[in-house]
């Protein structure tokens, strides 16, 4: 009787735990079909909406949790994780797996998606022009951006542990990385601004002029030069990102080591190569690898600053060229999964970086 009602008890969980899902099921995609088909002010469209999605997390919390605790409390407590992972994985898979496979099929067919052309469009990869100066640049953006954010990062936990103001300096530095790469372009876009035969209003021409020299058009005339000040922003927003990880790191070196260290007559710089640097070695391969992604993806701040333009092209703007200006699906598909190539290796050693930290 015993295995009988608890069978019949676990049944019964199902039944309500499914009746709860499909609730949950059309009630949102009730009220996604209506924000999607909404004619309200945009305005209080995006605040309902927001509305919506702090009460909807809260109601899903709620359901959920109901319905699990329906369980026998030995399945309840080993489902229970999966129950609250479970909708977050299905949306990722929705838009980040899903997105990934059509690609990859539609990297297979022409610019019409109508002919199957094989490995046309990969073998088609090695005669571009345009794509092998986009390649070139993104290597730079990888080498230089990656190299500068680090070093100035690491150097400036150093400097900044240092300090009396550590705390305002490094809020400074990091503000930065509270901005978007797009309002980072336009920001930057205001600083390297070059009229020609007009008063200059650009910061750097600004000051450049102030010193006595000419004024210059910073990101469209001086090539190759101009991606080293594109380079720049990213450095100016990632550096702060990697100081404020590098500084957590060197602050978890243990001072009886570095005062031992003292004591045996070991200067600061040698302290800085032989215990600090070893000491901090995971959390420095983390924030180049994940730096290395920043800049392998980097799209925002080359559309904003040249659109891609004056020997600037990276493979995203011509990947969003090929795919959206010039309606060629099969080849803009392709280059997407080129990135995405590109991309997987250094997040997959990331991840295991991070695995051996104990943070993933």
């Amino acid at each position: 009787m015993d295995t009988q009602a608890k069978n019949k008890f676990s049944l019964k969980a199902v039944l309500i735990f499914l009746v709860v899902l499909l609730v949950n099921v059309l009630l949102h995609g009730v009220i996604f079909m209506f924000f999607r088909d909404s004619t309200l002010n945009p305005l209080l469209t995006a605040l309902a909406a927001v509305l919506w999605g702090v009460a909807g997390v809260y109601f899903l919390y709620l359901s959920f949790s109901w319905a699990v605790e329906q369980f026998p409390e030995q399945i309840s407590r080993k489902i229970l994780p999966y129950v609250f992972i479970g909708p977050a994985v299905l949306l990722l898979g929705w838009l980040l797996v899903l997105p990934a496979l059509r690609t990859l099929y539609l990297s297979f067919f022409n610019a019409s998606s109508d002919k199957f052309v094989g490995l046309g469009n990969y073998l088609a990869i090695f005669s571009d022009r345009l794509l092998a100066t986009a390649l070139r640049n993104n290597l730079l953006w990888v080498f230089v951006g990656t190299l500068a954010c680090v070093a100035f990062g690491l150097l400036i936990a150093i400097l900044a542990d240092r300090s009396s103001y550590e705390r305002i300096a490094k809020s400074i530095i990091f503000m930065p990385m509270a901005i978007s790469f797009v309002a980072a372009g336009v920001i930057w876009k205001f600083v390297y601004y070059y009229q020609p035969g007009t008063e200059q209003i650009g910061l750097l021409n600004a000051i450049v002029i102030a010193l006595g020299g000419e004024p210059q058009a910073w990101v469209t005339m001086l090539q190759p030069w101009n991606n080293f000040f594109l380079i720049l922003i990213l450095i100016w927003m990632q550096t702060g990102f990697a100081m404020v990880i590098f500084s957590a790191a060197i602050k978890g070196v243990p001072e009886d080591i570095l005062e031992a260290a003292r004591v045996d007559g070991a200067g600061e710089i040698r302290i800085f190569f032989r215990i600090i640097i070893p000491f901090i070695s995971t959390t420095l391969l983390t924030v180049t690898t994940t730096i290395i992604v920043f800049t392998l993806k980097i799209f925002d701040v080359v559309m904003v600053m040249t659109g891609g333009q004056y020997d600037t092209e990276v493979v995203a703007t011509q990947f969003y060229r090929q795919f959206f200006m010039y309606r060629n699906f099969g080849y803009g598909s392709t280059l997407a999964i080129v990135l995405l190539i590109a991309v997987l290796p250094v997040i997959y050693f990331n991840l295991r970086q991070m695995r051996k930290q104990g943070g993933f």
